[in-house]
Formats: structure tokens, C-alpha cells, sequence
């Protein structure tokens, strides 16, 4: 039986308040993966916009291509990703 006062409250990491980060930025990294993946989803279904070929499926691809927009979208607000991909385009850009 555990009494009062000893172990750590719920949430706190070895150096007191503080929450240990890894296990936020193993999700964030898969997070950003998955918004990787999204991204080439993204560009695949544009390369196929412009192709004659596939002229009459027009209406579909750009219906799926609005859609994964719409997640890509939802998906940095819900993860809070903003900031950190802004980082990632800058350091790319250099």
C-alpha cells in the first residue's frame, strides 16, 4: 500500500514539473511522417490533374485532391505542426 506523499504525481517527469519530451516528439515525428506522406499524395494527385490521360477522371482526382487537403489542413491544426514546418521549409530553403 502506497501512503501519502511518496512517488510522483501523474505528469511529472524526473525534474519535477517538467514533462519529459520523448514520447511528445516520437508522436510529433510520426505526425510529421504521416504529413510527409500527405504531401506526396498531394503532389501525385496534381501530376495526374494535368494529365491527358486521365482527363476523364477529372472530377474524381480533384474531389480526392481537395479532400486530402482538407486532412493536411485539419491535421496541422490538430497536431499543432504549424511552427515546426515552417522550420523544417526554412532550414529546406537553405
Amino acid at each position: 500500500m502506497r501512503s501519502e506523499g511518496r512517488g510522483r504525481p501523474r505528469g511529472e517527469g524526473e525534474h519535477g514539473n517538467r514533462r519529459s519530451k520523448g514520447a511528445q516528439t516520437f508522436r510529433r515525428g510520426r505526425a510529421l511522417e504521416f504529413y510527409r506522406q500527405l504531401e506526396t499524395k498531394r503532389s501525385t494527385l496534381k501530376q495526374q490533374l494535368e494529365s491527358a490521360e486521365l482527363q476523364s477522371i477529372h472530377p474524381v482526382i480533384a474531389g480526392e485532391l481537395k479532400a486530402t487537403e482538407a486532412i493536411m489542413n485539419d491535421f496541422v491544426g490538430l497536431f499543432q505542426l504549424n511552427e515546426f514546418l515552417e522550420e523544417t521549409r526554412a532550414t529546406e530553403e537553405e
